[in-house]
């Protein structure tokens, strides 16, 4: 039997890039012997993800759900990235994306880190730069409202949003989810705007307005004017409604309020 350590595995992965049951197959092979070891992998074409992790994965595919959590609900959004489309509608690659959504609204965030291995092994079968992107996850009491929406293109999830309202209705919560996929805020009202934005966006719009000629006395009114517009363009409440452009997003919830929302869309 190779007399080797889970310690020599992890060290000939970093060394060769190969997943993990390869490294550790190759350390058997070569009676523990980590230098032939990784000359095995090379020589069988497996030491080759590590030149893989430089190679853009802007590809992928995100995968998002809500589930019941004792009293309340829990959602999250998980982004799997790799390089190519091909790739990114690949059974394999799907069901790794499903697995961590799992283990994610089970466990937290942080559960990603326990299919390092997997995924280590994914790269080596799909011969791909594939990592885990962003990931985004909300608890909710009872008494409020969480939905995910998945925006699907050519048989993967490519835009995915989770929003969680207090005090609307399941029905309501999934059009702020479906707006929110195609409209794209970046705040959900005005006061959520930084001063820092509001400053640099003034500027803007007044060297713009100088550049177009506009009269010097009137300036002040035009910039606020427009300025009006970029808030009504990034924040949510203010929105127009993708389904009904008479209502504001406001007037879509009514009472009720958006408490946060997350967005994550593949290539961007």
């Amino acid at each position: 039997m190779a007399a080797f350590t889970a310690k020599d595995v992890q060290t000939l992965r970093k060394a060769t890039g190969a997943g993990m049951m390869d490294a550790k197959n190759a350390l058997t092979r070569c009676d523990g012997d980590a230098e032939a070891a990784a000359q095995w992998l090379r020589e069988n074409g497996i030491a080759s993800s590590a030149a893989r992790a430089d190679r853009d994965n802007s590809d992928g595919v995100v995968v998002a759900r809500v589930v019941e959590h004792g009293d309340g609900s829990v959602g999250a959004i998980v982004e799997l990235r790799c390089e190519t489309d091909f790739v990114a509608k690949s059974d394999g690659f799907q069901a790794m994306a499903d697995q961590l959504l799992d283990a994610v609204l089970s466990n937290g965030p942080d559960a990603v880190a326990d299919s390092a291995g997997a995924i280590d092994d994914l790269k080596i079968t799909l011969k791909e730069n594939i990592a885990v992107g962003t990931v985004e996850r909300y608890e909710a009491p009872a008494g409020s409202c969480l939905d995910a929406y998945v925006h699907q293109q050519n048989g993967r999830g490519v835009n995915a949003v989770l929003v969680e309202l207090d005090g609307a209705t399941p029905e309501v919560a999934h059009d702020v989810a479906l707006h929110i996929a195609s409209s794209r805020p970046t705040y959900i009202q005005r006061s959520d705007v930084p001063a820092d934005v509001l400053d640099r966006e003034r500027a803007t719009l007044e060297a713009l307005s100088r550049n177009e000629g506009k009269p010097e006395a009137a300036l002040g009114k035009i910039v606020e004017g427009r300025l009006v517009g970029f808030l009504r363009e990034h924040t949510l409440m203010e929105q127009k409604f993708v389904k009904d452009e008479k209502r504001t997003i406001a007037d879509l919830v009514g009472g009720a309020s958006v408490t946060r929302f997350a967005q994550i869309e593949i290539g961007h």
